[in-house]
């Protein structure tokens, strides 16, 4: 658990963190960079598609002495989305802080996957980044700061052994979207910076990929990744948050449009 929240990195800020419940049981990357900004001092926006996702995470931050609210939007959808950053305003009067989180994987290349597999992820993966920081940049650029941290992955750049030529594609759009971002905005005190998570245990990915790995069998399916890993062992979602509080605290002030690789090494034999 951090520090003092008052003396935390993000004190007197407000985060918007998408995606902030969890798709299965355990801590999914989003559930646990709300966490980590609420217990770094931020105020948290715990936005979710499941409403009831949203309030078990303001729920643990609550518990834990920090302020959040619950939110519920579909993030492909532009009017949900404005009333969702409206409401943290309303509620906040400002935002400093915007992680887009939501992802979805599905599997197939481009014969295997149907049109409207394609169309769902790069709706949920990248359009909703669009929306997003379509309606939190103005409050960033009224205030004369701002910090957005986007969740890619490395395959946005890497073959990962997985046919899910949408989910790649998607991420990859993510790393380019992310560096327009920063240097559109730069001079107006926004920064913008992916995080590229490497193999991770995390609720979203035993689902959809343990057919994959190994029949159905989750344990076997965890094996065989943690093997993969030069550290021998899988990330986990709070490798992920930990960058993104990083990243989205002043002591990241010079660093934007940067892609962060958090991955135990395993890129690093790709190259």
């Amino acid at each position: 658990m951090a520090t003092n929240a008052a003396q935390g990195r993000l004190a007197g800020r407000t985060a918007l963190v998408t995606g902030a419940g969890s798709s299965g049981s355990g801590w999914g990357i989003g559930k646990a960079i709300a966490v980590a900004c609420a217990r770094e001092g931020a105020r948290v926006g715990c936005l979710d598609v499941q409403l009831a996702n949203a309030q078990e995470t303001a729920g643990i931050i609550a518990r834990e002495g920090g302020t959040a609210i619950a939110l519920e939007a579909d993030v492909t959808d532009g009017a949900q989305v404005q009333a969702a950053v409206q409401q943290v305003l309303a509620t906040w009067e400002r935002l400093d802080v915007l992680v887009n989180n939501v992802g979805i994987l599905e599997l197939g290349g481009p014969v295997e996957a149907s049109e409207e597999s394609w169309d769902r992820v790069m709706d949920v993966n990248l359009k909703s980044m669009f929306l997003t920081c379509k309606h939190a940049i103005p409050a960033m650029q009224a205030q004369g700061r701002g910090a957005i941290v986007n969740i890619a992955s490395i395959a946005a750049t890497h073959w990962t052994g997985i046919p899910y030529i949408s989910y790649a594609a998607s991420k990859a759009g993510a790393v380019q979207f992310t560096r327009q971002i920063a240097l559109q905005h730069a001079k107006e005190g926004i920064r913008a910076n992916a995080i590229l998570p490497g193999l991770l245990d995390t609720p979203m990915v035993r689902e959809p990929l343990k057919d994959h790995y190994a029949d159905g069998d989750v344990d076997a399916m965890i094996a065989k990744r943690d093997q993969m890993c030069p550290t021998g062992k899988m990330g986990d979602a709070w490798d992920i948050a930990h960058a993104a509080t990083f990243l989205a605290s002043d002591q990241a002030k010079y660093i934007t449009g940067t892609d962060l690789v958090v991955d135990g090494g395993i890129t690093a034999k790709f190259a």
